[in-house]
């Protein structure tokens, strides 16, 4: 599914609209570009959870916690990662855990993800402040969210 935000408040927007179909231990992956939203995308959806402190990329930190919304939230960046190899971080714990779990960069550790999950990648528009968000879902759930989203 291909969806095209005029700015940040929409891509944060559409975070928020996710954000209120998350249940405890599910993953979201975002992709993109330096720049391209990664974190904003992050902010909305820790709004769509009743998250009030301010959220920080996580990069040289590597995860983020957010505890006082109505689930908690794990924000990561695997971009510092990219290298790594065999590397047991014990991210099963988040990813199957009690609250939602926001990847950048996912791909630098693929075999450490869960097998279920939503992808966005999100690209700038040249020329503009627009960004395409591209959603796709591994998982019956992660299908149901986008299929809501596709129906909005």
């Amino acid at each position: 599914m291909k969806i095209i935000t005029e700015n940040e408040q929409e891509t944060k927007k559409i975070a928020e609209k996710i954000a209120g179909q998350l249940e405890p231990g599910m993953t979201i992956l975002l992709e993109g570009q330096l720049g391209a939203g990664k974190t904003t995308f992050t902010k909305g959806i820790a709004e769509g959870l009743g998250i009030e402190r301010i959220i920080k990329s996580p990069t040289y930190t590597l995860i983020k916690e957010y505890m006082d919304g109505r689930l908690p939230l794990y924000h990561m960046d695997l971009y510092r990662l990219e290298d790594a190899e065999d590397e047991d971080l014990g991210l099963e714990e988040y990813f199957y855990g009690d609250g939602v779990t926001i990847v950048e960069w996912g791909s630098y550790m693929q075999d450490e993800l869960p097998d279920k999950y939503l992808m966005i990648q999100i690209s700038v528009l040249p020329g503009s402040d627009k960004r395409e968000l591209i959603v796709t879902a591994q998982g019956e759930k992660y299908q149901q969210i986008m299929e809501r989203l596709e129906n909005e």
